[in-house]
């Protein structure tokens, strides 16, 4: 080693040229950094689109579609009747099935539910006209209420009003109180169902909507007035479906009164 050379020093780290001995790629490690970040961000971003569409989807929904549902209701021109009436047990005047999708023919109670539940029920099942908008729906050619046979009706249980949120709290006994109003016609009936039982089946189990329930082929008698209530099981999901029966107890001309089941507090 010559006088006019010298070592790096290690306490500044820089080579004899001035140069830094230590190669630190600091834009490529800035880059790196910018990106992460910015994956962050959108991540966050995304989380909170995803949270304002559950928020929607759960709450704005129900908000829109409960008042939809309530003027539904007033325009049936249900009036609000006195007294019990009698409780009529032999065979029950029924309405014709109405002959058009949406076409919105009565109402349905359920003490269980609270007093403030009154819910329209149209006809048929499409998601979009029915479910999503008028909140329960008529399985087409099913049996009208009152009617030999099974009547079926089928909600949502989140989302667009849940008309159907608390099915899986019925117990048997419990009161399904349906209300058929036709104008025109001047009709205007209660039925009162009591719950039998429950189920939780798979979509293709039709036979639980059969005109006697999970017995198919076997054609109704006169004490086979049924009324079954279908809606998606577990929350939020379409795997299953959650199915509750009941049978007809009594009916009653709207005239004569309301039934006692709706002044009653149920526990």
């Amino acid at each position: 080693m010559t006088a006019h050379e010298t070592l790096p020093s290690r306490r500044s780290g820089r080579d004899g040229d001035g140069r830094s001995a230590r190669p630190a790629p600091r834009r490529r490690q800035t880059v790196g950094g910018a990106i992460v970040s910015l994956i962050a961000e959108l991540l966050i971003i995304a989380g909170a689109g995803t949270g304002l569409y559950v928020v929607w989807t759960a709450w704005w929904t129900d908000v829109v579609a409960v008042n939809a549902q309530t003027k539904l209701v007033d325009g049936l021109g249900q009036k609000d009747t006195s007294g019990t009436g009698t409780e009529h047990r032999g065979p029950a005047p029924v309405l014709a099935e109405p002959p058009t999708v949406t076409d919105v023919f009565g109402t349905m109670q359920i003490p269980r539910f609270g007093k403030d539940y009154d819910r329209p029920i149209g006809e048929g099942t499409d998601r979009e006209k029915v479910l999503n908008t008028i909140g329960l729906g008529h399985y087409q050619d099913t049996a009208m209420p009152g009617a030999e046979g099974n009547f079926a009706v089928a909600g949502h249980r989140v989302t667009y009003g849940k008309p159907l949120n608390q099915i899986a709290e019925l117990k048997t006994g419990d009161d399904i109180v349906v209300r058929v109003t036709d104008a025109k016609t001047k009709f205007d009936v209660w039925y009162v169902y009591k719950v039998t039982d429950s189920q939780i089946v798979t979509p293709d189990h039709v036979e639980t909507i059969a005109p006697v329930p999970n017995k198919p082929g076997v054609e109704p008698t006169a004490s086979d007035r049924w009324l079954t209530l279908t809606a998606c099981h577990p929350m939020w999901s379409a795997k299953e479906r959650y199915v509750t029966h009941a049978k007809l107890d009594y009916w009653m001309p709207a005239s004569e009164g309301t039934p006692k089941e709706l002044s009653e507090t149920t526990k």
